[in-house]
């Protein structure tokens, strides 16, 4: 699911986006065992937290901007009081009852930003423990005839607290994924990349560790280089691949077939005895493979198929203009 792609369409929730449908919703509850009963606790509040939501926003944000690794995220006067505003706003939606969909909703596009801004996950949870230990002051104080109640009020207001949290990590941990999904696949492309040589003639070297996926990227890029550059020879040096297993080693036969199947002849150069032993000790059928030693040796084969010459230049005489 490309979450990332989901969330750009206007028309597709953030709910939608992250799979969190009814039933997810639902049992998200049950496991946290917040019930109609607890809503009913927590809706009861609500004048309540009208009263204290100005006092614990200013108290918690004079503590956040007591650390340098969180004020700088609201050095803009205006920006720190559009935060706060949408802050107390969040606060006072935990005691309005009707925690259904819209409700997740809210909270994924809060998560959301809150991640877009790169604010630290440590920070955003911090903020929940900051409100629940300055609300339950706040709660037993004005029950402090009947603490059974306002346990209750408390623990309800928690459940829903760590609801929100469950979605506020959800919208981080999805959004790292893909990020570090895209970063290992430009890797994965620079460190493979498929050299035009000379016109017909295509450079595939390969460096470091091949595991099976990493086999069948090289050869996902290379059948698309070939088809593209309409390639007749491609060189595929594995000078710098310390070891493959037998999995690794029968791709890279079958990649040599499947370049076959697109008209190109593919030359593998930089085979070492390890390597060497390896497809032998498995068997692969290397009727149709050529192997030279080096890079050097397997450019100046896939030049000889081509057709082109090397003619060495004598550069004291002007009058020779002769080149490959």
């Amino acid at each position: 699911m490309d979450v990332k792609a989901t969330l750009r369409k206007d028309r597709i929730s953030l709910s939608q986006g992250y799979e969190i449908d009814e039933q997810e919703i639902r049992h998200r509850k049950q496991f946290l065992q917040f019930d109609d009963a607890d809503e009913t606790r927590l809706t009861s509040i609500n004048e309540l937290a009208e009263q204290y939501a100005d006092v614990v926003i200013d108290d918690f944000y004079t503590h956040l901007m007591s650390f340098d690794e969180t004020r700088s995220f609201f050095s803009d006067p205006q920006l720190l009081e559009r935060v706060k505003n949408a802050q107390k706003r969040y606060f006072l939606r935990l005691t309005k009852g009707n925690y259904d969909a819209e409700y997740v909703e809210n909270r994924l596009k809060i998560g959301a930003a809150h991640e877009r801004i790169s604010l630290p996950i440590k920070s955003y949870l911090g903020m929940y423990n900051f409100y629940l230990r300055a609300v339950a002051g706040r709660v037993f104080d004005a029950y402090k005839h009947d603490p059974g109640r306002a346990l209750d009020i408390f623990l309800s207001l928690m459940k829903l607290t760590f609801l929100d949290m469950g979605l506020a990590i959800d919208t981080y941990v999805s959004s790292r994924e893909h990020t570090i999904g895209d970063q290992q696949e430009a890797i994965r492309e620079l460190s493979t990349p498929v050299l035009p040589f000379r016109p017909g003639i295509l450079i595939l070297p390969i460096v470091g560790l091949i595991d099976s996926y990493r086999a069948s990227q090289l050869t996902e890029q290379l059948l698309r280089a070939i088809r593209d550059n309409r390639a007749k020879y491609v060189v595929v040096d594995i000078t710098g691949v310390p070891y493959v297993d037998s999995r690794v080693a029968s791709h890279l036969v079958q990649t040599v077939e499947a370049a076959r199947l697109m008209g190109a002849k593919a030359i593998i150069s930089g085979v070492s005895p390890e390597i060497a032993l390896t497809m032998v000790a498995i068997g692969a059928d290397l009727g149709r493979v050529e192997t030279v030693g080096d890079m050097q040796s397997g450019i100046e084969r896939a030049e000889q198929l081509s057709g082109y010459r090397m003619v060495k230049i004598d550069k004291e005489d002007p009058q020779d203009e002769r080149s490959w």
